[in-house]
């Protein structure tokens, strides 16, 4: 729940659904961002580009549930550092999980969907949550909700042979030259995005500022 829960304090804007126009096409960039950084937002400029969306809108959750939380900066934190890194026009930072409640994706994604069904919504994530992305929670019913852009990370460019998920719905799989037709499509459908690869991590940020 919302660190704010039973302050008494407003709801700040960035706990909001961001703003967007009926019929606009927006992507759905989840993640601790613990903290953000260049790769993050490379991930969001190639599928905004790629797939010619309106708008990104980074979820920031409150916590991941298949990591630990014992290096987790603050929520409030965590949305001041992806702001300055999501600095674009049509991107957009939200903590709306931490209003629903759930770090879930498949749970996020049933919320969003029920508040604005006049939108199109695809997932976007880089391709180093591939290989664990079965152990999500509803797995399949976030495949089978919205179209899923998968953007390639370090190590990771091998990911859509040998993942379970990519195997699973492989003839789901729309070929990158495709790509922007992949918010036309009915999920499931998915593109692999290959892009210049951006090795910052935010694992390696942390232990470079504990060093300090």
């Amino acid at each position: 729940m919302s660190e704010l829960a039973g302050s008494g304090l407003p709801r700040p804007s960035w706990m909001n659904l961001p703003h967007a126009e009926p019929g606009n096409r927006v992507g759905l960039f989840g993640g601790s961002f613990n903290p953000p950084h260049s790769g993050h937002r490379l991930v969001a400029e190639t599928a905004m580009r790629r797939l010619g969306l309106d708008q990104v809108w980074w979820l920031v959750t409150p916590g991941n549930p298949l990591k630990d939380h014992a290096e987790l900066a603050p929520l409030a934190r965590r949305i001041a550092l992806t702001a300055a890194t999501a600095n674009h026009p049509r991107m957009r930072v939200t903590a709306f999980e931490a209003v629903l409640g759930t770090s879930y994706t498949a749970s996020t994604l049933a919320g969003i969907l029920q508040r604005r069904p006049d939108l199109s919504f695809c997932w976007i994530m880089g391709a180093d949550n591939l290989a664990g992305f079965h152990r999500w929670q509803n797995w399949r019913d976030i495949v089978r909700a919205v179209p899923i852009a998968i953007v390639d990370r370090p190590g990771a460019s091998l990911s859509p042979l040998f993942a379970p998920m990519a195997q699973a719905f492989g003839m789901a799989r729309v070929p990158e030259p495709e790509a922007a037709t992949l918010m036309q499509r009915r999920a499931p459908a998915w593109v692999f995005l290959h892009t210049p690869l951006d090795a910052a991590s935010s694992t390696a940020l942390r232990r470079k500022a504990a060093r300090a």
